[in-house]
């Protein structure tokens, strides 16, 4: 995994429980980087709300339905773009282990957008590269605030995983 920051910009998550700064693998991963990055610098992760949390598995959000935060529609929501070619370059073979970001998709092909996770495990059979269905590339890190990753994937929820408790993305603030 990149362990250097120099080249890649780095992103702040301030959520309403406190801040995770993200390293964006640019680098290895631009088309999946850049996407989120597109969308950060335009506002629209801003005032949307985590709509699925598993304990001992991942933290979700970047679903436009979940503005508000009981919308049954949250984790069904598109990008206004569009969706984008998976990745999976030799070179970038990075494990969804605890602390990476990974891109959400509707588990078809190139069918990843908007939404996205925060791994909270070493959820290795998520990995592009591992046999079985699903396909999620990592694009990122945590650098810092796993106490907040850890907060908010401790929380409590309902049935359908959502947070009893909205936890709001405030913004996301990209540092080139």
């Amino acid at each position: 995994m990149s362990n250097s920051t120099s080249s890649n910009p780095t992103a702040t998550l301030e959520t309403s429980l406190g801040n995770i700064t993200l390293e964006l693998f640019v680098d290895a991963m631009p088309i999946t980087a850049n996407n989120f990055i597109r969308l950060a610098k335009e506002g629209f992760y801003n005032g949307l709300h985590f709509h699925r949390v598993i304990n001992q598995f991942m933290i979700q959000f970047g679903c436009p339905h979940s503005k508000d935060p009981e919308s049954r529609l949250s984790g069904t929501g598109d990008s206004p773009y569009g969706t984008i070619q998976d990745e999976h370059p030799d070179h970038a073979k990075f494990s969804n282990e605890s602390g990476t970001c990974s891109m959400a998709n509707t588990g078809r092909p190139n069918s990843g957008g908007c939404q996205f996770f925060i791994n909270t495990n070493h959820n290795d059979n998520l990995d592009w590269f591992s046999p079985g269905p699903s396909k999620h590339p990592v694009f990122g890190k945590v650098l810092s605030g796993m106490d907040v990753v850890s907060q908010i994937e401790t929380t409590s929820t309902t049935t359908n995983d959502r947070p009893i408790q909205p936890i709001e993305m405030k913004t996301i603030t990209i540092h080139d």
